[in-house]
């Protein structure tokens, strides 16, 4: 495994809902942390984060926070946001959701902000679309996030 293989993140998903589950923890952390964060995904999530925030504990400042993320589909100009944040020396967090296809072209969008170190990317895969290929897809990445956090791989 490569250095860039160990510092890259994946996530495996069976839902939206479980997506949410797994990732609404880490987004949270790392909005208190004053991070950037980005959802980059195939499908609007504006329902189904709706749904699941009026369910769950949280105080109104951090529901607030999580719903300002723009949850909704495919929009390339979120990189736009991520270029302001990374120019301003703003760390960011961009959850990349979506068929492999999908993942591939906006990682290579953001090449070069990856490159800059500020930019941390987190690539989630339907675990219902690649089941057949997760020891493959895993072997290019050297941590997953699950629901109790990051977890490094051997």
């Amino acid at each position: 495994m490569t250095k860039d293989n160990k510092e890259k993140l994946c996530l495996f998903f069976a839902s939206d809902y479980h997506f949410e589950m797994i990732s609404l923890p880490f987004i949270s952390k790392e909005l208190k942390d004053d991070k950037n964060v980005v959802v980059m995904t195939e499908n609007s999530l504006n329902e189904t984060v709706d749904e699941l925030l009026s369910k769950i504990n949280l105080n109104n400042n951090d529901r607030d926070k999580l719903k300002g993320i723009n949850w909704s589909a495919g929009d390339f100009s979120k990189l736009d946001e991520v270029k302001c944040a990374n120019e301003k020396g703003k760390k960011s967090v961009v959850f990349v959701k979506g068929k492999e296809n999908y993942i591939s072209d906006v990682n290579k969008s953001m090449e070069g902000l990856v490159s800059s170190g500020n930019v941390k990317v987190i690539d989630c895969y339907d675990i219902n679309e690649v089941h057949k290929d997760v020891g493959n897809i895993v072997k290019n990445y050297g941590q997953v996030l699950f629901t109790s956090g990051i977890e490094k791989l051997l």
